[in-house]
């Protein structure tokens, strides 16, 4: 016996309104493209129309196109275009989250139709211990907005960081910029005040902030000179800018834990980055005073063939930067 469909009907015979609604969305769905969601999950992670752009590698205008088709075809407002700004409206908040979803599927069913081994992603991220609480916010962050990501950290200082990218053996570093390089991209996202680091009894300890020319009469601990030159640059300037030259620790560290163990022992001061200030009940941070440069951090990625978690981060980066005022002047210390 053959059966024939019959759609549900109201009360007063028509069709019910659910019927409607699924048709429509099954409608919705079909008219949008694969391309549109990665250009809005791009535009979402940056929040600017230009390098969102830059990143998908087609002009702003088209892609501005196709975000006004995703939104027509969906019946609903994803980005508000406010004069100076654009943020997600509350529909696009609710999206972004699909449409991530969606495009880890259709990358793993085409891994698994060209028979590849489907493997978790990776982000693999050049890091000393001195910058990894610069940058831990927006690894954090990262791994909430893609909880299946593998990020593994390398220990690297920044020349080696450099070579790391080049080689395709790392995906992202994170330290001051160094000279100008054309295969490796950068992204400022941090500026932090420099400070010295002492023992309890030492007489900066006692001082809510240490002039700079205080240390021409301390011995100064630098980090390794191949693993960290770009930050003794840094420190050998803002000496030079007060007049004069510090007085060196004859030996060297590799890492920051084995440093403050030297200024426990009261050998040597040492400067560091206030994000990078290590917990220790022996000795205590005080930041330079005057208007002495703040020390840059910055993303390091391959200029070409970025990897798209690299990117991630970087536009991640930007937008902590600019909510938690990473990059604005500090309250100025006095003594």
């Amino acid at each position: 016996m053959a059966h024939r469909s019959v759609r549900p009907t109201s009360t007063d015979g028509r069709t019910a309104p659910v019927v409607r609604a699924v048709t429509d969305t099954a409608a919705a769905a079909s008219r949008v493209e694969l391309r549109q969601l990665r250009y809005f999950v791009t535009v979402a992670e940056e929040l600017h129309f230009g390098r969102a752009a830059s990143r998908e590698h087609i002009a702003r205008s088209a892609l501005t196109a196709q975000l006004q088709r995703l939104e027509r075809a969906l019946g609903v407002l994803l980005v508000d275009r406010s004069p100076g700004r654009i943020a997600l409206t509350d529909a696009g908040a609710r999206f972004l989250i699909e449409a991530r979803q969606i495009l880890e599927h259709v990358d793993r069913a085409t891994m698994l139709a060209r028979g590849t081994p489907v493997t978790a992603p990776t982000l693999r991220v050049g890091v000393l211990d001195e910058g990894y609480d610069a940058v831990r916010p927006v690894l954090r962050a990262l791994q909430e907005q893609h909880p299946d990501l593998e990020i593994h950290q390398v220990s690297a200082g920044v020349p080696e960081q450099c070579q790391l990218l080049a080689d395709g053996r790392l995906d992202v570093g994170v330290g001051r910029v160094p000279g100008v390089c054309t295969a490796i991209a950068s992204a400022l996202f941090r500026l932090d005040r420099l400070g010295v680091l002492v023992r309890l009894d030492h007489p900066f300890a006692a001082r809510t902030g240490v002039p700079v020319t205080a240390l021409r009469d301390e011995t100064l601990l630098l980090a390794d000179p191949d693993r960290a030159p770009e930050f003794n640059e840094f420190v050998a300037e803002v000496c030079r800018g007060a007049g004069f030259f510090p007085a060196l620790f004859h030996g060297s560290v590799q890492n920051l834990r084995a440093g403050v163990d030297l200024v426990v022992e009261g050998r040597c001061v040492m400067c560091v980055p206030a994000s990078t200030v290590p917990w220790s009940a022996e000795v205590t941070w005080r930041p330079l005073q005057s208007s002495i440069p703040r020390y840059p951090w910055s993303i390091l990625w391959r200029a070409r063939d970025p990897s798209r978690y690299a990117l991630s981060l970087v536009a991640l980066a930007r937008r902590l930067c600019t909510e938690h005022g990473w990059r604005t002047a500090p309250t100025e210390i006095a003594s």
